[in-house]
């Protein structure tokens, strides 16, 4: 089954707030893609922040993207500690 991105925030620590339209809410750790070719650029804060949905999945400023399969699967899903940021 193909989940897309419905809405994104950025969160602290590299994090990535995600709603997929399945009505899922889960969080994403960039952090481990900071050391990846382009992908250090996203620890400029100010630019981690451009975070948007582009389509079905979501895009930086800079260009950058990550497949929707990709969030979801690597994602988890929001904590109660977490929930109240995401309203």
């Amino acid at each position: 089954m193909y989940i897309g991105v419905k809405t994104v925030k950025p969160l602290p620590d590299f994090q990535l707030l995600l709603t997929f339209d399945n009505g899922e809410q889960r969080v994403f750790s960039v952090e481990p893609y900071l050391d990846r070719g382009r992908f250090n650029e996203l620890r400029d804060v100010a630019l981690f922040g451009s975070v948007h949905v582009s389509f079905d999945t979501v895009e930086w400023a800079n260009g950058l993207d990550l497949c929707p399969e990709t969030l979801y699967t690597e994602s988890v899903p929001v904590q109660p500690e977490q929930a109240a940021i995401a309203s």
